[in-house]
């Protein structure tokens, strides 16, 4: 250092390290905990689980039977079932989570200060926090979707392969799957506004269980709210509004109004989510 100051030679600035590293990183340390694995196996084995108790019971599904009803004899109904239940409650839970131990858990842990002084720039560190909540919610809803489909097919069949609708038409295998991929995508997108509302609360704690609190506390909050006919002016604020709009999939012809609506809903919650942790990151202290 000191020759050179004496030649006056420029000295190197630290570098970032590439971004694609630092995903791969966080992709690691994600898949690589134990608690993320158990809670993928829970996951595919929910729909699972249904279809043996629908095959069990051998109803006929009938008018007002619901969504578990619809399965009966109908097996691709099963994966929009899932997701569409799983919404409500155990998908916002594993992103809670993963969104708790991103931030919150590291800082409980210490190691939050190395990287808040380590040379890989705050933006990244969000974004790779981020990245990581997104894989747990993309691979919940994955675990969801695709067993939900196997099983469908193969423990509760019917329908020669094709899906009927709770409208009463039929349409094949291939627009039935197109049908059960977008409302995983539609999951997904959800999950990812929970994700941005708990990494927000995550950057403002150092204790994982009150962002597992603050988040599955508001999204109660939000079902009451909703569930209250002279609070109805609230309901375009509410996340949880819309979220059973992915059964609007199993509908002929194919509603999008209420998934649209509720993914505009959702882009609200990301941006408002994720600014407040991107001011709290930039902000604080190593």
């Amino acid at each position: 250092m000191t020759s050179a100051v004496l030649t006056g030679e420029p000295l190197s600035a630290p570098h970032n390290a590439p971004l694609g590293r630092l995903l791969a990183a966080e992709l690691r340390w994600v898949l690589r905990r134990p608690r993320t694995l158990v809670m993928l196996g829970l996951f595919a084995l929910v729909p699972v689980l249904i279809s043996i108790g629908v095959a069990v019971a051998n109803r006929t599904p009938g008018p007002g039977a619901g969504l578990i009803g619809a399965i009966a004899g109908n097996g691709l109904v099963l994966p929009v079932a899932a997701m569409t239940l799983a919404l409500a409650l155990l998908l916002p839970l594993a992103v809670s989570m993963a969104a708790a131990d991103a931030i919150a858990g590291e800082a409980a842990h210490g190691t939050l200060r190395g990287l808040l002084i380590a040379p890989v720039g705050r933006l990244r560190l969000v974004a790779m926090k981020a990245f990581g909540v997104l894989v747990v919610a993309t691979l919940a809803t994955l675990a969801l979707a695709v067993m939900g489909v196997l099983a469908g097919l193969v423990v509760v069949g019917g329908a020669d392969g094709q899906l009927v609708t709770l409208s009463g038409t039929a349409v094949g295998l291939g627009d039935a799957l197109a049908r059960v991929a977008l409302v995983a995508v539609w999951t997904v997108w959800q999950l990812a506004a929970v994700g941005a509302v708990a990494l927000a609360i995550s950057s403002f704690t150092e204790h994982p269980l009150v962002v597992l609190a603050s988040v599955l506390g508001g999204l109660i909050v939000f079902g009451v709210l909703s569930a209250i006919p002279a609070l109805e002016w609230l309901q375009p604020y509410l996340l949880t509004s819309g979220w059973t709009a992915g059964a609007d999939a199993l509908r002929d012809p194919l509603p999008l109004d209420g998934m649209a609506e509720s993914s505009l809903r959702a882009l609200c919650y990301v941006a408002i989510g994720g600014g407040l942790t991107i001011h709290r990151m930039l902000r604080r202290d190593a």
